[in-house]
């Protein structure tokens, strides 16, 4: 062998940075030239396959940029449906149009109009998932939930606003549909609605199914009920009448309306995915079929729809600054959800039970979950606060190993937690005369029947509060979200008059939500949770499960040398039993582990402190 004399080099390559590219026109404001036609055909429920045809109007030759929706409204990320987008062919005067997906924006497609063009064409599928590995399920042979924003294009370089859509569906025979849209007329199963904004499409969404019960809840508001079943829309006159409270209860807290009619989509389904998805005039909500059939079982899901009508006040009327964007290419900044999500969560828990929806005691026990919940983050240790509200763009909900540690979206719970804080504060300093029932009033309540987005800032909120109650407000919210806080804000309980205890019975609510969820929820003692066969399905960091090395996806085969059930797991810690010898298998591995606890039981609720009505009695009350 020859060996050749390596050469010497004097540096080695290293390619320079090209500039940026964007070939997306930003968006104006301005009309777009004529209207666009959409015509969705959403008959093939069962294989989820919706046709779509799209008829854009232009009025000039050369480049033309059309995107798909990526930046969701209520998402707060980059969330948009394309990987279901197929079968795409644009073409003019019947003649085939070639594209060309952006190489950076790949929600963009860029397309030369010939001259003498008045109309480009798209026709397309948006292929649902048919099984939950792929996403939620939208479609069923009973049912089926549209959002327009996964069947539709828009022009580049307007606001959606400015952009006029003329829209039909399609549904199978003897469907009914329900949404926000006004129907101008119907032709067979096609329903034309009336001509509309992008943007108020995009925010209205269709639920249908063959089985439908309408129930007006007060004048201009519906409740409308899609189920799997028929026996499922059998609600009592006692259950719609709490339906009817949290109308009469929300309008009284918030002083106006930023609609002109309101629809609830309600969903009672085993197959369909649950959803819950705040709109200006409407919400979308996808609750288990026995809602309504088994009441006394499901508390934890009546909480679902005075969260999302909250959001008519909270986040679609009144909305960040930086969350508000002209189109759906423009990103979204996600600072002020621990308000957007946060006092609608809190809003949603105290409508909740002024309603009737739930008894105090279920909202005490709901409060006791949360506040328990959020004390056992040991990430908080490490995160504050306000950068959870960057993780819908982070994680976008994809599962977590160590939920605790890496925390998750806590700016709902905790900063629902800090409006009860706040709210307590001001029934304090005020002597009982004001509450933060003033403050949604003065923030919330402006411009009746205004349905456009009025902005703000943190410094709104801040200036606001002080109006209600003079206080140092932005030390006050900055210290709860900006700094590392190893407990979590519980003033608002104990201020309250209540505190966050610990017994080795489970409240009501507790019990129903591990009945909802399906799972054993051991949290507080030994720190994990199980799935129904024994699967480990969270494990909560620096507890005693955690420090034996369990992890989620590992399985319990026995306990104490006896084959394994949840039962004799509690049993055994109630015993105080310790260690709890397991036998464990990850895979195809299996190990024994021992867990030293002998704490008891322990589950979450809150014990009042005094005599006499408390400030979280008077807030959890109904408005007269």
């Amino acid at each position: 062998m020859v060996l050749l004399p390596l050469l010497a080099l004097s540096e080695n390559s290293a390619p320079v940075a090209q500039p940026g590219r964007n070939d997306v026109p930003p968006a104006q404001d301005i009309p777009w030239p004529g209207v666009i036609k959409l015509s969705v055909d959403a008959t093939d429920v069962t294989r989820g396959i919706f046709q779509v045809s799209e008829t854009i109007p232009v009025t000039a030759a050369g480049p033309l940029t059309v995107l798909y929706p990526k930046w969701l409204p209520g998402v707060h990320a980059p969330a948009g449906a394309i990987p279901q987008l197929a079968g795409l062919f644009f073409s003019a005067d019947g003649h085939p149009l070639a594209w060309r997906r952006d190489p950076v924006e790949v929600f963009a497609f860029h397309l030369d109009v010939p001259a003498g063009t008045s109309k480009v064409m798209a026709n397309f599928q948006f292929l649902a998932p048919t099984d939950i590995s792929q996403g939620r399920i939208v479609t069923t042979p009973d049912m089926l939930n549209l959002e327009w924003n996964t069947v539709a294009f828009y022009p580049a370089g307007y606001y959606v606003r400015q952009i006029q859509v003329d829209a039909t569906l399609k549904l199978p025979v003897g469907w009914q549909a329900a949404t926000a849209l006004e129907v101008k007329k119907k032709t067979g199963e096609t329903v034309h609605y009336k001509p509309v904004s992008f943007d108020t499409l995009v925010d209205s969404p269709v639920f249908a199914g063959a089985n439908v019960r309408v129930e007006t809840l007060t004048p201009g508001v519906r409740l409308n009920i899609v189920a799997d079943h028929p026996e499922q829309l059998a609600a009592t006159d006692a259950q719609i009448q709490l339906h009817r409270n949290l109308v009469t209860q929300a309008v009284k807290l918030f002083g106006a309306q930023h609609y002109n009619h309101y629809d609830f989509l309600l969903a009672l389904s085993d197959r369909q995915g649950s959803v819950g998805l705040e709109h200006h005039r409407s919400s979308e909500n996808g609750v288990t079929g026995n809602y309504f059939t088994e009441w006394d079982e499901g508390m934890p899901r009546r909480q679902l729809l005075p969260h999302e009508y909250t959001h008519s006040w909270n986040g679609k009327f009144r909305r960040p600054a930086d969350l508000w964007t002209p189109d759906y290419n423009a990103p979204m900044g996600d600072s002020l959800l621990w308000v957007y999500e946060g006092q609608t969560q809190f809003w949603g828990i105290i409508l909740g039970a002024r309603s009737g929806l739930l008894t105090k005691e279920q909202t005490l026990g709901s409060l006791a979950t949360i506040a328990a919940i959020l004390e056992a983050q040991a990430g908080r240790r490490w995160r504050p606060l306000e950068d959870t509200t960057d993780d819908p763009i982070i994680a976008q909900r994809r599962p977590k190993p160590w939920r605790s540690w890496q925390r998750s979206e806590d700016y709902y719970n905790e900063g629902a937690l800090i409006w009860l804080d706040a709210d307590s504060l001001i029934r304090e300093r005020s002597g009982g005369k004001r509450s933060l029932d003033d403050f949604a009033h003065a923030f919330f309540g402006v411009r009746d029947g205004d349905w456009g987005e009025l902005t703000y800032h943190f410094d709104d909120i801040v200036a606001t509060l002080n109006q209600v109650e003079p206080y140092d407000w932005a030390t006050f919210l900055k210290a709860r979200l900006e700094n590392i806080n190893e407990h979590a804000p519980l003033d608002g309980i104990t201020r309250g008059g209540y505190q966050l205890v610990y017994t080795d019975t489970p409240t009501e609510w507790f019990k129903a939500s591990e009945k909802a969820r399906k799972n054993t929820d051991l949290s507080y003692s030994i720190g994990l949770t199980l799935g129904t066969e024994g699967d480990i399905i969270d494990v909560i960091w620096d507890k005693p499960a955690f420090n034996a090395g369990l992890t989620v996806g590992t399985k319990i085969i026995a306990l104490n040398n006896r084959s394994f059930d949840t039962s004799g797991l509690k049993a055994a810690i109630k015993a105080k039993q310790s260690p709890l010898k397991l036998l464990v298998k990850t895979g195809d591995i299996y190990r024994t582990v021992a867990i030293d606890y002998a704490g008891g039981l322990r589950y979450p609720q809150l014990q009042k402190t005094g005599k006499g009505a408390a400030l979280l009695d008077e807030l959890l009350a109904a408005k007269p």
